[in-house]
C-alpha cells in the first residue's frame, strides 16, 4: 500500500519544524511508518544546494537562479527521498515542498504562478501532496520569533516586510483556491491550539 505525502508550509516563524516533530511523533504513536524530511533538502545534494540558497552573501543572487536552484533540489529530493518512502508504505512529511516556490518566488519574488506551474508540471507530472498544512500568523509575529532564535539570519529571513507579507498571502490564495488539499492553522495560537488543531487533521488522514 502506498504512503501518504503531507507537507507543513508557512512563512518565516511559523513554528514549522517544532510541529513537523509533533506531527511525526503523533503519527508514529498511530503505528504509522513516518519519514521526516526539508526542503530545499531532503538529500546530500539537496542539503548542498540549501546551503547556497540560505547564505547570506549570495544577494546577488538572481530570482531565476533560485528558483531553477530549488527545483534542482527538489528533483533529487523526490526520486531519492520521497516516492522510494511512499511506495514502501511509509508517510512522509515535509517541512515545505512546491507551494513554497509558488510563495517565495512566485509571489515575493515577483515571477508570477505561471512560471512556476511551468516548471512544477515539466518536474512533477502531476505529482503532489496528499494533504498540505499551513501555518498562518502576522508577519510582525513571526519576525519577532525569528528575532529570538540564536544565530545570523539567512538570505530569506533578511527580506523585508513586504517580501513575506507577499508569501503569507500566496499562501493563504492558493489554499483558498483549493480547500480539499489545504488546512489553514492560525499558527499565533498557543503551541497547544495548534498541536490540537493538527492532531484533527491528522486523524481525517489516518481514516
Amino acid at each position: 500500500m502506498l504512503g501518504k505525502f503531507i507537507t507543513l508550509e508557512g512563512g518565516e516563524g511559523a513554528g514549522k519544524s517544532t510541529n513537523l516533530a509533533f506531527m511525526a511523533h503523533y503519527l508514529r504513536d498511530q503505528g504509522v511508518e513516518v519519514v521526516t524530511t526539508r526542503e530545499p533538502g531532503g538529500t546530500e545534494l539537496g542539503e548542498q544546494i540549501r546551503a547556497i540558497l540560505l547564505d547570506s552573501r549570495h544577494q546577488n543572487m538572481t530570482p531565476e537562479c533560485e528558483l531553477l536552484l530549488v527545483f534542482a533540489a527538489r528533483a533529487q529530493h523526490i526520486a531519492q527521498t520521497i516516492k522510494p518512502a511512499l511506495a514502501a508504505g511509509k508517510w512522509v512529511i515535509s517541512d515545505r515542498f512546491t507551494d513554497a516556490s509558488y510563495a517565495y518566488q512566485g509571489a515575493a519574488r515577483e515571477m508570477g504562478f505561471e512560471r512556476v506551474a511551468q516548471i512544477e508540471h515539466w518536474l512533477q507530472q502531476g505529482f503532489a501532496p496528499h494533504y498540505t498544512f499551513v501555518l498562518d500568523l502576522p508577519i510582525e509575529l513571526g519576525m519577532q520569533r525569528v528575532a529570538q532564535r540564536a544565530g545570523q539570519s539567512d538570505r530569506f529571513e533578511q527580506q523585508q516586510h513586504a517580501f513575506f507579507q507577499r508569501v503569507r498571502q500566496a499562501y493563504l490564495r492558493r489554499a483558498n483556491a483549493h480547500p480539499a488539499r489545504y488546512k489553514v492553522i492560525d499558527a499565533s495560537a498557543s503551541l497547544a491550539q495548534v498541536q490540537a488543531d493538527l492532531r484533527q487533521g491528522l486523524d481525517r488522514l489516518l481514516t
